[in-house]
């Protein structure tokens, strides 16, 4: 399966709860892992962090999210099914986020340092999840897409917050007014 981008409609569509332990959910949870894995495969600056299913135009509440945040060569995933923000809490971060579904932006995303999720795993079992820091940052971030935000949509109106990774890997500056306020594909509503 191919990873969506914008401005496909399917992203900023609200996502549908679905029943853990069905076989249909293990494999749209196979293929959001490969579809991810093979994502990054061709991003050697960039890992796939996480990835929620209307990524892949499958309108469920289903993300996956890498075990090992920082280490591209541990490729397991843990699945949280229909995952919800139960609390936000601590000092509001200001740090990147990168998106499968938004190619080559990144941007200055204004973030709680803490979250609390409710979600249910694949076989069903209800886990309580009490991130912090990088961790809360990339659950939110999937969540939002469960709900139809993109990451872009909390910065939009914010002119020095949009960059682009260069070919040696680090980020810079995109011009707002060029690449960003009139981009169609970012914002398709307000072009």
């Amino acid at each position: 399966m191919k990873i969506i981008t914008t401005p496909d409609p399917r992203l900023r569509q609200k996502s549908q709860k679905v029943r853990p332990g069905s076989e249909e959910l293990k494999t749209t949870i196979a293929q959001m892992v490969k579809a991810s894995l093979e994502w990054e495969k061709d991003h050697p600056h960039e890992i796939s962090a996480a990835m929620a299913a209307p990524q892949l135009g499958i309108n469920q509440r289903i993300i996956i999210i890498r075990d090992n945040l920082e280490d591209k060569n541990d490729t397991s995933f843990t699945a949280l099914i229909n995952p919800e923000v139960i609390k936000t809490e601590g000092k509001i971060i200001t740090d990147y986020e990168g998106c499968l579904s938004v190619p080559l932006v990144y941007g200055l995303v204004p973030r709680p340092a803490k979250a609390r999720i409710k979600a249910f795993l694949e076989d069903g079992a209800e886990v309580r999840i009490k991130a912090t820091d990088s961790l809360a940052r990339t659950l939110l971030h999937e969540i939002d897409h469960l709900d139809g935000t993109l990451f872009i949509d909390h910065i939009k109106d914010r002119t020095d917050a949009f960059f682009r990774l260069d070919d040696s890997g680090d980020l810079e500056p995109l011009d707002y007014d060029k690449h960003i306020k009139s981009n169609k594909d970012l914002f398709p509503d307000e072009a």
